[in-house]
């Protein structure tokens, strides 16, 4: 491909991201997201950007899916770039929502396969309780509608936000969650959630690495982080993102030094979501963002070591 792609667009809002690149360097991102959750770009899409960005390796972690790999890694298979296959589970410790990366799974391992599907019914009995809180409330949703409007997804808030600035109802999309469906707004309804710990298994069972997500966005100080982490690791977690799109300096700093001494290896990423998230671009965060190769190659030299054992 080219850098004039016919969706490169220098004039959007992705134009001046277009222009910052990691091309002659070793860069990666391991925490990415697509259409199939509520990032705004298809697999294939992602893919290109991420070749155009120079980045040399890319892990699609979409929120509790794995229906776009296939597509993926199919996509992939005869370009310059490795693509990871990966996920980013929803989960929860002592009632606050933690994430759990899993990278390098065998998503089509039976039991995992199964545990997924039945999460995202879960969240489908969810959905329609929250689509009849909205309509009862003058703001129309209509459940079939989002589904058809976003094919193939497993439906987020984030969609429903999409959708609500779509129908007038806000008139801007963070308004949905401010006023609305953010955590404490009327209309929202929790999902069902699995426990970190069993992210963490589940992670395991689908033979991949699993890894504490953006440890710094939990408001954790290090006693209670040591604590979760402590619970994780004899069921193998195996590392956390100390290099991430909201981290500062001094927070990155403070990230690896904790993971280094409590035995953890580091991951990092973008977190990339597309338009749900204009100033996150891929690879470069808020622009300056630097995962380098050689924190994959420590992860898959950890997990081919773990293999060898089992």
């Amino acid at each position: 491909m080219t850098d004039k792609n016919e969706w490169f667009d220098p004039d959007d809002l992705y134009g001046k991201a277009y222009r910052a690149t990691h091309k002659g360097k070793n860069a990666i991102d391991l925490h990415t997201h697509t259409m199939y959750s509520d990032g705004s770009l298809t697999p294939a899409k992602l893919i290109d950007y991420a070749i155009y960005k120079g980045l040399k390796a890319i892990a699609i972690t979409d929120h509790d899916t794995v229906a776009g790999l296939d597509e993926a890694i199919n996509y992939a298979a005869d370009k310059d770039i490795e693509l990871i296959p990966g996920v980013e589970l929803s989960t929860e410790w002592r009632d606050k929502d933690i994430h759990i990366v899993g990278l390098n799974i065998d998503y089509k391992q039976k039991d995992f396969v199964a545990f997924l599907k039945d999460f995202v019914d879960s969240r489908d009995v969810r959905n329609r309780k929250m689509c009849r809180l909205l309509t009862d409330a003058g703001m129309p949703v209509k459940y079939e509608e989002l589904k058809r409007t976003y094919p193939d997804s497993v439906i987020t808030r984030g969609h429903y936000a999409r959708y609500m600035l779509d129908k007038g109802y806000t008139t801007y999309l963070r308004e949905a969650f401010e006023r609305y469906i953010g955590d404490n707004g009327p209309y929202y309804v929790p999902r069902e959630k699995t426990t970190a710990a069993d992210g963490v298994r589940l992670i395991m069972q689908a033979g991949g690495i699993p890894i504490l997500a953006h440890p710094m966005l939990y408001h954790m100080n290090d006693d209670r982080l040591k604590e979760l982490t402590d619970e994780l690791k004899p069921l193998g977690l195996m590392g956390m993102e100390a290099v991430y799109t909201t981290n500062s300096s001094a927070e990155e700093r403070d990230s690896r030094v904790f993971a280094k001494e409590n035995g953890l290896l580091i991951s990092g990423g973008s977190d990339y979501h597309g338009e749900a998230k204009p100033r996150t671009d891929l690879g470069m965060g808020f622009g300056d963002l630097y995962v380098d190769a050689s924190i994959w190659t420590d992860l898959k030299n950890a997990q081919a070591a773990r293999d060898a054992k089992l």
